[in-house]
């Protein structure tokens, strides 16, 4: 039975991982389990919860997972979902405040992938419809609702699981520790020297860490932030923007390859976890990725159910 919570999320905005409080993130995991069920058994949902409701998507980054788990979301739960790339330039054709204010007549939500963070600050505050951040370049914060739903799934119980991060402290770092921080979870970090996170949003999660009985961990060394380690996760050395840095970051970032021996620090058991996309031979090896011990695609694929879950409590 999904969990009923005693105050509504519909309406809300989702731009930061920190905007959830745990027992939300539970409501959102126990639906997202049933949905997940329902939808592996039949490849269809009884309920249309989202029927008759539209979403708009707007993309200024390049996108696989958010677009396709956004929209087959909404189709298979009987909604509509209308994805705008050139048609709506904000900031450029059209303000980004105008663009909020014509979409809260049309549609019931909007997610937003796109580079600066005040981009989705100003849209949820001009539009009187919920916005959802599908990525920023500060947080990537439904990465890692599905990401610690996936730990739920393997682990059950997360309070004091430790999550070792391996490499850039960049936006699905600050959010997977800004929620794993509110759950409990010990997050830690291994990232070369001037690539660690932003402080701001480590002290961020500092505060919801002492609220939530979370822990940061830091260290240079990625055999020491491993060990131990119940989840070895990593992330692309380059991401989007980056590319002039590609050849630097190489170099930097070599010794935090997430390959075999690198598990061998972290124990027979840990399970290894990456956002995608991959490049295989930089971050992960091959033999890792597509081993017994990954769980990444599951991890794609529950990309699809808690958003399924997200929306359900925000416009269902």
């Amino acid at each position: 039975m999904t969990a009923v919570l005693a105050t509504s999320l519909r309406g809300r905005d989702f731009l930061s991982a920190a905007d959830l409080a745990p027992a939300e993130v539970d409501a959102i995991f126990a639906r997202a389990s049933e949905l997940k069920a329902e939808y592996r058994a039949t490849r269809r949902h009884a309920e249309l919860s989202l029927a008759g409701r539209t979403l708009a998507m707007l993309f200024q980054r390049p996108s696989l997972r958010t677009r396709v788990t956004f929209e087959a979301g909404m189709t298979q739960l009987g909604g509509h979902a209308i994805s705008l790339t050139e048609d709506a330039v904000m900031g450029a054709r059209e303000a980004v405040r105008d663009v909020a204010r014509n979409l809260e007549r049309f549609v019931d939500a909007v997610v937003a992938r796109t580079g600066p963070h005040e981009v989705v600050v100003t849209l949820a505050a001009e539009a009187a419809i919920p916005v959802v951040n599908g990525l920023t370049l500060r947080e990537h914060p439904c990465q890692a609702l599905a990401d610690l739903f996936t730990l739920h799934e393997r682990f059950g119980n997360l309070r004091g699981l430790p999550i070792a991060f391996v490499g850039d402290g960049n936006n699905v770092y600050h959010s997977l520790a800004l929620l794993g921080a509110a759950l409990g979870l010990e997050v830690r970090l291994a990232h070369p020297p001037g690539y660690g996170p932003n402080e701001r949003l480590v002290a961020r999660a500092e505060e919801v860490a002492a609220a939530g009985g979370g822990r940061l961990v830091f260290d240079r060394d990625p055999h020491a932030v491993v060990e131990g380690a119940a989840v070895i996760y990593t992330d692309a050395w380059t991401s989007m923007g980056q590319e002039a840095e590609a050849e630097e970051r190489r170099d930097v970032f070599a010794p935090y390859q997430v390959n075999a021996a690198l598990l061998g620090s972290a124990g027979p058991d840990a399970v290894v976890m990456h956002c995608l996309p991959a490049h295989r031979g930089e971050e992960i090896t091959s033999d890792v990725m597509d081993g017994p011990r990954s769980l990444i695609f599951e991890q794609s694929e529950n990309r699809l159910h808690a958003q399924k879950a997200l929306l359900v409590e925000l416009i269902g």
